[in-house]
């Protein structure tokens, strides 16, 4: 660092002046020294100070640079300098989760028998019960009221005299005389057949599941005095 200090100093571009004072000291010490004029031509050295005052002046600033090169000396850092110390740090260990205690009988009681909501949720259960109870009985009084629906037939009857002698009117009152449940009788007429024969049409309203047709035949074919046959001409469901 003195050296980079002593590089950029301004008396390194005056060195001339030195030499040509130190030039001068040794004469004055020694005598003349012979092709000295040679050796310190260049600018200024024809005229400049004297001897003894370039002298004082070297001193002095050989005096300057002892003094900065101690004050750099002072000023600088150690030609060793100190490494700062690493701390070792050791590897990380993965610390491991606490295992978990399993819970004792005692415990799980007591957290069974801890219920924040259950009071609540009880009670909303019962309302609840009660009223799906209320409308399944309303329900069913509903439909114990409602008549259920019954499949019914209307039924169109031709039923055949013997001949032309037969008492038609007996006839008629033989075949209303058939009382059954789930039968009702209705209008009647009689149609001409031919020969001055006529047949007793006849309409009746029959339930399906009590009352069929073939009961119907077998009931009125039982007047054997009165009826040759019988006969269905329409069937329609109701």
């Amino acid at each position: 660092m003195a050296t980079n200090f002593l590089a950029h100093e301004k008396i390194w571009f005056d060195k001339f002046k030195y030499d040509d004072a130190e030039r001068r000291f040794y004469e004055q010490m020694n005598g003349p020294v012979a092709g000295a004029s040679r050796q310190s031509s260049g600018p200024g050295a024809s005229s400049g100070p004297s001897g003894d005052h370039m002298v004082q002046e070297l001193q002095q600033a050989i005096s300057k640079l002892e003094a900065r090169l101690n004050v750099l000396e002072k000023s600088s850092p150690g030609h060793r300098a100190t490494t700062p110390q690493t701390q070792h740090v050791s590897p990380m260990r993965q610390v491991e989760p606490p295992a978990k205690k399993p819970a004792t009988p005692a415990e799980d009681d007591e957290d069974d028998d801890i219920d924040l909501f259950g009071s609540d949720n009880e009670e909303e259960d019962k309302e609840a019960a009660q009223l799906r109870e209320e409308r399944l009985r309303q329900y069913a009084e509903k439909k114990a009221k409602k008549p259920a629906l019954v499949a019914k037939s209307s039924i169109l009857l031709d039923v055949k005299p013997w001949d032309d002698e037969t008492d038609m009117a007996q006839l008629e009152a033989c075949v209303r005389s058939i009382q059954l449940d789930g039968l009702v009788w209705g209008a009647s007429k009689l149609v001409p057949v031919g020969y001055g024969i006529r047949k007793l049409q006849i309409q009746c309203v029959v339930e399906d599941d009590k009352v069929g047709t073939d009961l119907l035949e077998e009931e009125i074919t039982k007047f054997e005095e009165h009826v040759q046959s019988v006969d269905i001409a329409a069937f329609n469901k109701i």
